[in-house]
């Protein structure tokens, strides 16, 4: 090598060495200047990582307590320990078992209350079941008339027989062309505008 090769070696080191001190310098002025704010987002940090893994261990002994309290009911259904343990850590599934023990039971006052669920659906198949056991028909066509109900083609099927065994042919006829062309019980619906309502 050259003279002036090694020159070149040398000053290309020390602007590298010196861009790299330079570099060092400007992340120590930066490091310094926003030293708390740092500090600060790293604590944030570390505490939303700590709360989701609390809040995810938490969850989730809920589910296996409530599953475990669940099974035990299915195995004992008087176990009140077990219903007390899902009532608490699970309001909504203790509502749907309650549900089917009503509905099993035929308990109208048990369904009545659970009419009240904040489980959606509990709520709307007890005030199904609660409409279709008493064979009333205000109470059908309440149902009826909910959008969202989930039974709301056979609660309108329900109220048109109603209305058949009146003699309200005009009124079934209204009620069973409520019925969705594309709901499960449509072909009841129109075997009885055809058959049973004329």
């Amino acid at each position: 090598m050259s003279l002036k090769d090694n020159i070149s070696m040398v000053k290309d080191e020390l602007n590298a060495e010196e861009k790299f001190f330079e570099n060092a310098v400007k992340t120590e002025r930066f490091v310094k200047k926003y030293k708390t704010k740092l500090i600060g987002l790293v604590v944030i940090a570390v505490v939303v990582v700590g709360a989701n893994a609390i809040y995810e261990y938490t969850k989730n002994s809920e589910a296996e307590a409530s599953n475990s309290a669940l099974m035990s009911l299915q195995k004992n259904a008087d176990n009140q320990e077990a219903l007390a343990v899902l009532k608490d850590k699970n309001p909504k599934l203790y509502d749907l078992y309650m549900l089917s023990v009503a509905i099993e039971k035929g308990d109208i006052n048990k369904l009545k209350e659970l009419k009240s669920s904040k489980a959606l659906a509990v709520s709307d198949l007890a005030s199904y079941q609660v409409a279709s056991s008493e064979k009333k028909l205000n109470d059908l066509n309440s149902y009826t008339n909910n959008e969202d109900a989930i039974y709301r083609d056979l609660a309108a099927i329900e109220s048109a027989v109603l209305l058949m065994q009146e003699n309200k042919i005009d009124q079934a006829h209204r009620k069973l062309a409520l019925v969705s062309s594309q709901s499960p019980v449509y072909a009841v619906a129109k075997s009885l505008m055809h058959y049973g309502v004329k």
